[in-house]
């Protein structure tokens, strides 16, 4: 069973010592919030697989990392025609 608490206090609201002479501050107005966008990891393996190899010899020569080692994995998958 559930007893009500007889004894408890209520806070009572801090006492100004000193007359209110403050002016209101102005609001000051506020940057529009920014939204930014994560493509997640699969959404980003699907991208890379559709890119066709022009797209990722360009990136490649770019200083692409991912690009280049895909170029380094099919080159070593097909060897040169002699």
């Amino acid at each position: 069973m559930i007893a009500p608490v007889s004894n408890a206090t209520q806070a009572q609201p801090p006492v100004q010592s000193k007359p209110s002479t403050q002016q209101p501050q102005q609001a000051k107005p506020q940057a529009a919030p920014t939204d930014t966008v994560t493509i997640s990891a699969a959404k980003q393996i699907v991208q890379e697989s559709l890119e066709n190899s022009v797209q990722t010899v360009k990136e490649a020569a770019g200083g692409d990392l991912q690009a280049k080692r895909l170029l380094a994995r099919e080159a070593a998958n097909h060897p040169a025609v002699k």
